[in-house]
C-alpha cells in the first residue's frame, strides 16, 4: 500500500507541473503575440516607406513639369510642349459614363440578389460566377468589349465603348460590395418596417438602402479607382495614344491618362519620361481624391446611421 502522504505529494507535484506548463504556454503565446505585433508594424512601416519614396521620386522628377500649361496643352511630338489636356478630359468622360452605367445596374443587381432572390442552386451558381468574374483579367473584358460593343453594336472606338467595357469590368465589384453592405443592416430594421405596414420595396428604399449607403458608395468608388487605372481593355478596344482634340460626344475617339503615360514611357527620350512622371502624379491625385471621398462618405453615413 502506498502511504497517504506519498499520494498527496504526488498530487501536489502533478498540480504544480500543470501550473508550470500553463504558465509556460501563456508566456509563449504572449511572446508570440508581441512578435507578430511588431512584425506587422514593421511590414506596415516598410510598405508606407516604399510608397513615400516612390512618391518623393516622382515629385522630384516631375515637380518642375507640373504647371498649368502641362494641364491645358494638347499632346505634341515635342516633350516640352506636350500636355495632358485631352487625356485627363477623356478620363473624366470615361469615369462619368462608367458611373452612370455601372452604378444603377450594380446596385440593382445587388439588391435583387440579396433581398429578392430565393436561395437555391441557381442563386448559388450566380453568386459563384459573380465572385469569379471579379477576378477575371481586365484584358478579357477588353476582348469582350471589342467584339460586343465596338463590332456587334457598332459603337466603334468611342467613349461609349470604353465606358461600357469598364462598366462590365467593375460590375462584379459593385454587386459584391452592395450585397455585403446590405448584409450589415440588422434584420430587426426590416421587421420593424414590416410591422408598421410598409411593403418590401418601401422597406428597402426608405430603411435598408439609406443604412447601407456608406458601404455601397465606398465599394463603388474603390471600383472606379480600379477602372481609372486600367489600360489593357481600353487599348484592346482601340483607344488612341495620340488624340489632338477633346471629345465632344460619347461617339468620339478618346484617350485616357494611363494610355498617355504608356505612350510616353515607351519613348526613348528622357524628356517624355519626365512627362510620364508628371502624368502619374495627376493620375495618383485623382485616385487619392476618389479614395478620400469614399472615406468621407463612409464616416458621414456611419455617423448619421446609428443603431
Amino acid at each position: 500500500m502506498i502511504p497517504e502522504k506519498s499520494i498527496k505529494s504526488m498530487r501536489r507535484q502533478k498540480i504544480l507541473l500543470a501550473r508550470l506548463q500553463t504558465i509556460t504556454r501563456t508566456r509563449y503565446y504572449k511572446y508570440q503575440d508581441i512578435a507578430f505585433k511588431y512584425f506587422g508594424l514593421f511590414c506596415t512601416i516598410l510598405g508606407i516607406a516604399i510608397l513615400v519614396l516612390f512618391l518623393a521620386n516622382l515629385i522630384y522628377t516631375a515637380g518642375a513639369r507640373l504647371d498649368w500649361g502641362f494641364m491645358t496643352n494638347l499632346p505634341s511630338r515635342k516633350a516640352a510642349k506636350a500636355g495632358i489636356y485631352t487625356a485627363w478630359v477623356g478620363t473624366l468622360w470615361i469615369l462619368s459614363l462608367t458611373t452612370l452605367i455601372a452604378l444603377p445596374i450594380g446596385i440593382g443587381a445587388g439588391v435583387y440578389l440579396e433581398e429578392y432572390n430565393k436561395k437555391g442552386k441557381l442563386a448559388n451558381i450566380l453568386e459563384i460566377n459573380i465572385a469569379n468574374l471579379a477576378g477575371v483579367p481586365s484584358i478579357v473584358y477588353g476582348l469582350l468589349g471589342l467584339e460586343l460593343f465596338a463590332r456587334f453594336i457598332g459603337a466603334g472606338e468611342s467613349l461609349l465603348t470604353g465606358a461600357l467595357t469598364l462598366a462590365l469590368l467593375i460590375l462584379p465589384v459593385i454587386i459584391v460590395s452592395t450585397r455585403e453592405a446590405l448584409k450589415t443592416v440588422p434584420y430587426t430594421i426590416r421587421e420593424a418596417s414590416y410591422a408598421l405596414g410598409a411593403t418590401k420595396w418601401q422597406t428597402i428604399w426608405n430603411q435598408v438602402l439609406p443604412a447601407s449607403m456608406a458601404g455601397i458608395f465606398t465599394g463603388m468608388i474603390l471600383a472606379l479607382s480600379r477602372a481609372v487605372g486600367e489600360t489593357a481593355p481600353l487599348i484592346v478596344i482601340g483607344a488612341l495614344a495620340f488624340v489632338p482634340f477633346v471629345p465632344s460626344s460619347v461617339f468620339d475617339s478618346f484617350t485616357v491618362l494611363p494610355i498617355q503615360i504608356f505612350n510616353w514611357v515607351s519613348r526613348p527620350q528622357k524628356e517624355f519620361s519626365v512627362n510620364a512622371a508628371a502624368a502619374i502624379i495627376v493620375l495618383l491625385s485623382i485616385t487619392f481624391m476618389m479614395n478620400g471621398i469614399a472615406v468621407y462618405l463612409r464616416y458621414r453615413w456611419q455617423k448619421k446611421i446609428k443603431w
